[in-house]
């Protein structure tokens, strides 16, 4: 992990098309902002957590026995 320092109104560019400010600071509190592509999806790390779990649990073995049946 690369930890870097930032005042208020400072920002970090990664990869060119992506850039995130430093906005507010109050107390332990940081307010971010991020500019970068449309097409690059962003989330808190909680709901990406929450997404990928429920992406987990849709792919239920029983469910690929169900569609062999068919056939």
């Amino acid at each position: 992990m690369l930890a870097l320092s930032r005042k208020k109104n400072e920002a970090l560019v990664i990869n060119n098309n992506i850039e995130i400010t430093i906005l507010d600071i109050k107390g332990d509190q940081v307010k971010i902002g991020i500019s970068a592509p449309k097409q690059i999806p962003i989330y808190r790390k909680e709901v990406y957590v929450q997404i990928q779990e429920a992406n987990k649990a849709a792919m239920v073995p029983e469910g690929l026995e169900a569609l062999k049946g068919l056939l």
